[in-house]
């Protein structure tokens, strides 16, 4: 198979510069990242996909076996790395891919030079000592509603992930990008995204990470952020004061300068 066809991958930026490769969340695709990159293009090489089932993907390259976990995404991400023959990358994820990012790293860390988790979170769900943000019930039923209605649900969450409600345009471009999604595809990643624990895998993370969290996030709240910040090896955490899940649209001056400190401040070029 075709990996850079599968992942519709891109690259762009320095020629032979250093890698930093942008992976998009849940229901969007590397086209979310526009505001944010032409601020590295000079100094980094620039590495862009959408997930299978997303974007401009390969549709036909999904299999339930392959994306019944996050590790499917994981492995995509290494074969990109390996295709491409990158090395010291750092790997910028949204929202679930920071998750991602993290599994890859996990798995082959001589292959990262940093992580940059733009509002992670390891366990959506509330449990003894760990507050992820949700109830079991209300996954349940925010799963529920997406099995019913997609383009409902859609039209419904999309405003509420990405905050700001006095910038409606904002969560429209999110509800449209919700709803170029493939249904099957999306009802099944948002099941794997919601019902996935990997904070055991946050120990894993051997390389430096910034976790950048939003005051006012309705689907990772702050105190999530904290937790990823405590328990990863090697990090730091930077909360913006912006509302929403989605700070790379809402506020993308304030994405990248946290992203450009963090890489000038360890020495990442």
């Amino acid at each position: 198979m075709d990996i850079r066809t599968r992942n519709a991958v891109s690259v762009t930026g320095r020629p032979g510069g250093q890698p930093v490769m942008f992976a998009h969340g849940f229901g969007c695709d590397q086209s979310m990242w526009r505001s944010v990159t032409p601020a590295f293009e000079a100094d980094y090489a620039l590495v862009l996909f959408d997930h299978v089932g997303a974007g401009s993907s390969d549709l036909g390259a999904w299999h339930p076996e392959r994306y019944g976990s996050l590790g499917g995404y994981a492995d995509d991400v290494l074969q990109i790395c390996d295709e491409l023959d990158l090395r010291d990358v750092v790997f910028v994820g949204h929202s679930v891919s920071s998750m991602i990012g993290a599994l890859a790293v996990a798995r082959e860390p001589s292959r990262f030079a940093g992580l940059v988790m733009v509002c992670p979170s390891p366990c959506y769900i509330d449990d003894d000592g760990y507050t992820g943000g949700f109830a079991r019930p209300d996954i349940d039923e925010l799963l529920d509603s997406l099995d019913s209605n997609y383009l409902g649900w859609s039209a419904t969450m999309a405003p509420v992930i990405m905050g700001n409600p006095d910038r409606p345009e904002l969560g429209d471009e999110l509800t449209n990008s919700f709803c170029r999604t493939d249904p099957e595809i999306a009802r099944e990643f948002a099941r794997v995204t919601f019902l996935s624990d990997n904070r055991d895998d946050l120990a894993r993370v051997p390389v430096p990470t910034l976790v950048l969290q939003s005051r006012y996030d309705a689907i990772a709240p702050v105190s999530v952020g904290d937790y990823v910040h405590d328990r990863l090896p090697d990090s730091d955490l930077v909360v913006l004061d912006v509302h929403g899940h989605c700070p790379h649209l809402s506020d993308p001056d304030l994405t990248r300068s946290a992203i450009a400190a963090f890489l000038a401040r360890r020495g990442i070029r």
